[in-house]
């Protein structure tokens, strides 16, 4: 199904469904459309979906940073939702949701991370030596997947447009490094929030050992593979994604 998307005042974003909210936080590379069959899945099954664009190339330069993205989702629940929610956020998103849950724990009733920065990252976004050449944008594309053939020509399209934008290339390489400094080691044993993770078992991105190390200092979370998979699970496996998540939140909700 194709969803429209819905732009109120600063707030650009999706919205499906009726029931408990989930709020899908998408990655420094991504956009609406990684979500598109977790939308169509759960807005069918009892939650209320909601995807909002993060302001990635709209930011002050000063202001460019993972703190920053975390604050407008933050307002974005506030006004737009009146109860608690589940976070679901793949890479970039989820090292946004990982700030979000320590600061505003009550905003947040369960954290789900897939391919998840805030520990340790192959940063994507930091350096293209060879960013006018389109077969070498392509490779690094395929490289975030298992089965390259994920990395369609649109999203190679997207990718290579970004990197040859000037001021998005900035943007992008100041998020990039601000993630790497914004490292939450010390900071995951805070959260008490149920989270979920599910991990690619062939994420080179944010390898396993990543996944490894959240599940063991989040106290409560719970850890589940995809086997032939890469760093953003919910695109490559989405019928395995969903259904892992399902469950896991049906008696959280």
């Amino acid at each position: 199904m194709i969803f429209s998307t819905k732009k109120e005042k600063k707030y650009t974003f999706i919205e499906a469904g009726e029931g408990h909210p989930l709020v899908l936080l998408h990655g420094l590379m991504g956009g609406l459309s990684n979500f598109d069959k977790m939308v169509d899945f759960f807005s069918e099954r009892g939650f209320k979906v909601y995807v909002p664009q993060l302001p990635i190339y709209d930011l002050p330069v000063l202001n460019t940073n993972l703190t920053t993205l975390a604050k407008y989702i933050i307002k974005f629940i506030e006004s737009h939702i009146s109860e608690p929610v589940t976070i679901v956020g793949n890479s970039m998103g989820g090292h946004v949701g990982l700030i979000m849950t320590l600061a505003r724990p009550d905003l947040v009733k369960n954290l789900v991370l897939t391919g998840s920065s805030g520990l340790y990252e192959r940063t994507f976004g930091d350096s293209f030596p060879r960013k006018n050449d389109r077969s070498y944008i392509r490779k690094k594309t395929e490289e975030v997947f298992y089965d390259p053939a994920v990395a369609t020509e649109a999203l190679v399209d997207e990718v290579f447009s970004v990197v040859n934008d000037r001021m998005k290339g900035i943007k992008t390489v100041m998020l990039a490094r601000s993630a790497i400094k914004h490292n939450m080691l010390h900071d995951l044993p805070k959260i008490t929030t149920p989270t979920c993770l599910i991990w690619g078992r062939q994420d080179n991105v944010t390898p396993p050992e990543v996944a490894e190390d959240m599940n063991k200092f989040i106290p409560n979370s719970d850890l589940f593979w995809i086997e032939k998979c890469g760093h953003a699970a919910m695109m490559e496996k989405p019928d395995e994604f969903n259904e892992i998540l399902y469950s896991w939140l049906k008696d959280k909700v």
